[in-house]
């Protein structure tokens, strides 16, 4: 009776040191930003803010695979890219001042608290 309760107690203890704990599972099974409907390999604006889940759905402002310039408005967005990318985007300040600002974007998405104008995607050589 003592093997076998310890065989039983080493089954289980074999089986507990290879399962992943629930922890570790659910934090790669989501993340703080899904890409919604950012297909994987470009770089997504969107025109709204896009609560985190279930993430975007509604139609971007801007779906690029590479460098890109132009002018689109932005308060979401995602880097569905491998690279770091430069994102150039301006504020209108109410007294009509505009302000320009550059942000490197790891892979991952955020948003804008405050509404913007991406005008710029460069890829970053290096690290953010």
């Amino acid at each position: 009776m003592l093997l076998k309760s310890l065989a039983v107690a080493a089954s289980a203890a074999t089986l507990l040191a290879t399962a992943p704990t629930a922890s570790a599972a659910a934090s790669q099974a989501s993340e703080a930003w899904p890409p919604g409907n950012c297909a994987q390999g470009t770089f997504c604006v969107w025109p709204n803010w896009a609560h985190p889940n279930p993430a975007p759905v509604e139609t971007p402002s801007l779906v690029s695979a590479g460098e890109w310039s132009g002018s689109v408005p932005a308060k979401t967005y995602y880097n569905y890219t491998p690279r770091n990318v430069d994102m150039k985007y301006s504020y209108t300040w109410p007294d009509g001042s505009t302000s320009h600002y550059t942000l490197c974007t790891p892979p991952g998405g955020n948003i804008f608290y405050l509404p913007v104008t991406v005008t710029q995607l460069s890829w970053h050589e290096g690290s953010c």
